[in-house]
């Protein structure tokens, strides 16, 4: 109804977050309204890479299996060498091994550069990139070049939104390209990744040596269900030691920080509007993409 009221008028619609809801495209298409610009904010970027390089660490180095068994006392994954001692448990050491982000966004960008930093060769999937070129130590690529890349990424940093296009970008065929006791880390949407062939990966640990999940193919619909809703309907990833789970919580929504730097991106875009107009305000999203 507001939108009816405005549909006139309206030259710019300012969504708070990142990506484009399909309602709410399919609502403007419904109201012929194809001349509106839209425009996102990117309050969340920096909170949404740190969780990325958080899950990637807390994978690699096998932080929470282990911190469950110290708590009990097993100090055996340790692994300092002694007569009948068991071998230390298996960790990733991030220098120099190959890191494939896909997604050179506001989040793809710092965690690349925070995996560069770490010791990393970075390569970055860039769905507007039309051919090769490095940005500082960052190779960026494109689309096409994903299979070539996959081969080398012992660490896959997925910082993709969830569109028709990157729904399924990652499936058995991908997985299996992956070098053999690699990472992925997705905090994008969950179902870039083929659940089935995400957990038969993992399950059987002859691709996958862990993965740092924050997006997931199942989730509350009410209230209530929060505190009783598996991530998957089809499949128990909570079963799964080499998983780190988090609850889609990266982007630190209701936190007072994520929401005062969400109402100063709002800010910034309505200044712009105001001295360069609403179409030439920053962040416009590409309908047809849906980002």
């Amino acid at each position: 109804s507001q939108l009816l009221e405005c549909r006139n008028s309206l030259q710019s619609l300012v969504i708070p977050f990142a990506g484009l809801p399909p309602a709410t495209r399919d609502l403007l298409a419904r109201l012929g309204m194809h001349k509106v610009s839209i425009h996102n904010v990117h309050h969340n970027s920096a909170s949404t890479a740190e969780m990325a390089i958080a899950l990637c660490l807390a994978a690699a180095k096998q932080i929470l299996p282990v911190d469950v068994r110290l708590r009990q006392g097993d100090w055996t994954p340790r692994g300092i060498p002694a007569v009948a001692a068991p071998d230390p448990w298996p960790q990733m050491i991030l220098n120099h091994k190959c890191a494939v982000v896909l997604g050179y966004g506001h989040v793809g960008k710092r965690v690349s550069t925070v995996l560069s930093a770490l010791g990393c060769t970075v390569h970055a999937i860039r769905a507007t990139c039309q051919a090769w070129y490095t940005d500082g130590p960052i190779a960026v690529h494109p689309v096409a070049d994903l299979h070539t890349v996959l081969t080398k990424a012992m660490i896959l940093v997925i910082c993709l939104p969830g569109t028709a296009q990157t729904e399924g970008l990652i499936g058995k065929k991908q997985l299996s390209l992956l070098p053999k006791g690699s990472v992925l880390v997705n905090v994008g949407r969950g179902h870039i990744v083929d659940e089935a062939s995400l957990y038969e990966a993992l399950a059987s640990g002859e691709r996958l040596f862990a993965a740092g999940l924050d997006c997931w193919y199942n989730y509350p619909s009410t209230p209530e269900e929060r505190s009783s809703t598996p991530v998957s309907k089809r499949y128990d990833f909570g079963r799964l030691d080499n998983v780190v789970m988090s609850p889609h919580r990266a982007g630190g929504v209701g936190i007072d920080e994520t929401e005062e730097s969400r109402l100063e991106c709002i800010a910034e875009l309505i200044d712009a509007a105001f001295h360069r107009g609403s179409r030439n305000m920053p962040n416009r999203v590409a309908v047809e993409k849906g980002y």
